[in-house]
């Protein structure tokens, strides 16, 4: 689950500093580490609030084996940067265009990517991905990035979405869980999902959807979506109880998947799944609750699809959520 940090104005950079560096420490950051973690955080609630209009932080811990970072990605639907490159250079930060600290930000972050775009909305605005890792020794992945969002429905504590990928070779398996309602009973239903999908997946996602709805039965039930990404063979295998959306893009090609009818732990009929050719440049598969609206394309954002999957996870977020439930968006695009 995502931290969803309010930056209306300056006023509200310092807070979301020391927001930030609770998370780091529970990572277990050391000092230095936990230095960089509020420079960033700060540049980051400046550039927010100074150039784009105020906005959000999405902050959470991150895991690789048994190693805790932290993810902080900045959001907002400014007038955006003409030229991105020139606002990395160091010295760039007149005020009322876009630019001040990105130098400073690119240099403590251990993993950085920046999606900008001008012109009019939906779609304008700036996101700023950064990942920091304990003595900045970050993970490389060779086969797929897998990023994601999830943020509780307002005012509520806990989410009731979850999230889980699981790596065999070259498969990876998502899943999007939406627990029926929200609040901890959501919760409970969405956990018990993840660990089932964790505990007992198998190469049939028809299956891993079986064993997940029987396992549901003493919850109040979720909407699921099982994606199986053979980056091998080039095939998704999709598998979805409920309203969980999910598209595959791959050579110009854009494939909606189909999810049947029901709840998971509850009221399943026929448990179907389906294949999608994914071959071609530029594998994005993206998957999302109903907390986020279908009506988006990433044609409408020049550039995204090759951007860090938690970055384009950020920016559907932002252009997407409805505002009144959980929303998750869960992102895979094949590594360069």
């Amino acid at each position: 689950m995502n931290r969803l940090l309010p930056v209306p104005d300056t006023s509200h950079a310092n807070s979301a500093r020391r927001e930030v560096e609770s998370v780091a420490r529970s990572c277990g950051f050391s000092e230095p580490d936990i230095g960089r973690a509020a420079l960033v955080a700060l540049e980051l609630a400046t550039n927010v609030a100074r150039h784009g209009g105020g906005g959000h932080l999405l902050v959470r811990e991150v895991a690789a084996g048994d190693c805790k970072g932290l993810e902080i990605t900045s959001i907002d639907s400014g007038p955006g940067m003409a030229d991105v490159a020139h606002s990395l250079t160091d010295g760039v930060s007149t005020y009322g265009s876009a630019g001040a600290g990105l130098g400073a930000i690119r240099r403590q972050a251990d993993e950085f990517d920046i999606h900008s775009q001008t012109g009019p909305a939906p779609g304008r605005g700036t996101a700023i991905f950064v990942r920091l890792w304990p003595g900045r020794r970050a993970p490389s992945e060779t086969l797929a990035l897998v990023g994601s969002v999830s943020v509780p429905k307002p005012d509520e504590l806990v989410c009731g979405d979850g999230v889980a990928v699981v790596r065999a070779g070259s498969v990876v398996s998502l899943l999007v869980v939406d627990g029926l309602g929200h609040g901890v009973a959501a919760q409970q239903a969405a956990i018990a999902a993840c660990d089932l999908f964790q505990k007992s997946l198998v190469g049939s996602t028809i299956t891993a959807a079986q064993k997940i709805h029987a396992g549901l039965r003493a919850t109040r039930g979720a909407a699921i979506g099982i994606a199986n990404v053979d980056l091998a063979a080039a095939s998704i295998t999709f598998c979805g109880i409920g309203n969980i959306a999910g598209l595959t893009a791959a050579g110009g090609q854009v494939r909606r998947f189909v999810s049947m009818n029901g709840i998971a732990g509850h009221t399943a009929g026929q448990i179907r799944e389906f294949v999608y050719p994914c071959d071609g440049p530029g594998l994005v598969v993206v998957l999302h609750s109903d907390g986020i609206g279908t009506n988006w394309s990433l044609d409408r954002y020049p550039g995204l699809a090759a951007r860090h999957p938690a970055l384009i996870a950020a920016v559907l977020y932002r252009d997407g959520t409805r505002g009144r439930d959980d929303a998750t968006v869960l992102v895979l695009r094949r590594a360069p």
